[in-house]
């Protein structure tokens, strides 16, 4: 009996030691927005040709960033931002061509920053380019800018939204495209930076772009 009674105890008292030690807090997440839907407030701009008003080739229409492609350039964000997961939506309304999402970009403006580029170019989208004297451990050549993506295309057809989504945390970059995996980068050379979206050809247009970091 004492034996039953010790037994019962233990395990009552186990119970409340489990009940105690609470699972670890989930690190508290925060969106920006970079893109509010409604204007580009948050956002610079800078293009091959300063005489070309950037209101031209950057503006809001339907909830949407277009951009005209011509003449290159870009637009960034004002801020800067390390470790996050960025979030970016675009499509060709027209005709597949030729654009980019830049990383960690860094001042001062020029054609084309210092930055870590994931490629939106059609058929290519996941591509890496090193700019500027940017660098990782993929990039084996140094020959080349360019770290093709791990797999077959994922890219979506003329007017059908596609999905970007890039992690960035300190050193490496991992990089999917609608859904799939596409590229990962180690050993980046940039830390933090500007976020850019590339003028480059023709039509493109974006939506819905975020990112998420944890909260400071």
């Amino acid at each position: 009996m004492a034996l039953a009674m010790f037994l019962i105890a233990g395990s009552l008292q186990s119970q409340s030691k489990q009940k105690k030690e609470k699972a670890p807090k989930k690190p508290k997440t925060e969106i920006i927005k970079l893109f509010t839907g409604k204007d580009l407030n948050n956002w610079a701009f800078n293009l091959k040709d300063p005489s070309v008003d950037p209101a031209r080739v950057f503006y809001v229409k339907d909830g949407m960033i277009h951009i005209t492609g011509n003449p290159f350039g870009y637009m960034r964000t004002k801020e800067a931002y390390s470790d996050y997961v960025l979030h970016v939506e675009w499509r060709w309304p027209s005709e597949a061509t030729n654009s980019g999402v830049f990383i960690h970009a860094q001042l001062p403006d020029t054609i084309w920053p210092k930055c870590i580029e994931c490629q939106l170019a059609a058929g290519n989208a996941g591509d890496f380019i090193c700019a500027n004297g940017s660098n990782m451990n993929e990039r084996t050549d140094k020959s080349k800018k360019s770290v093709k993506k791990a797999a077959a295309s994922s890219e979506k057809p003329i007017g059908e939204w596609n999905v970007m989504e890039v992690t960035c945390t300190t050193y490496t970059f991992i990089v999917y495209v609608n859904g799939v995996l596409q590229n990962k980068a180690t050993g980046v050379s940039l830390t933090s930076g500007h976020i850019c979206l590339q003028s480059e050809g023709k039509d493109i247009e974006f939506r819905n772009v975020f990112l998420t970091r944890r909260k400071k």
